[in-house]
């Protein structure tokens, strides 16, 4: 759990300070709630406690991230603070080799599939296309 903490606290840490990213979060300024759940989410995922799923239900993610913009920029931006985050939690002596790495080889692909826009239009408040 303190690793979760301390990497989830380091991902935040730069998230509110981001121009881009902080207008996402509801609650802004405000990321303590943010901050849990994706601490409880990542705790899970790893194999910890189910204490995400106990308080929120399955995580559906894309579902959970779709009311917000998340295209290629805050996708970029997104990697940039956890790559960063991750570089300052696995930098602990007792962090095992190749926990960065596993780390990231998750969210790369997971912040990819957040992406709800493509450039191509979703869906579309054009009358004339729906005939």
């Amino acid at each position: 759990m303190a690793f979760f903490e301390r990497l989830v606290d380091a991902f935040y840490d730069g998230v509110a300070t981001d121009d881009v990213l902080l207008p996402l979060y509801p609650e802004q300024p405000d990321l303590t709630g943010a901050r849990h759940r994706l601490t409880v989410f990542l705790v899970q995922y790893w194999g910890g406690p189910s204490t995400y799923m106990e308080e929120r239900g399955h995580p559906k993610l894309r579902m959970r991230h779709f009311p917000f913009h998340v295209g290629p920029l805050e996708r970029d931006r997104w990697l940039e603070h956890m790559a960063a985050a991750v570089r300052i939690a696995c930098a602990e002596p007792w962090v095992p080799d190749g926990v960065a790495d596993e780390l990231m080889a998750y969210f790369v692909p997971s912040a990819e599939h957040l992406r709800n826009d493509t450039g191509l239009p979703i869906s579309s408040s054009d009358p004339r296309k729906s005939q």
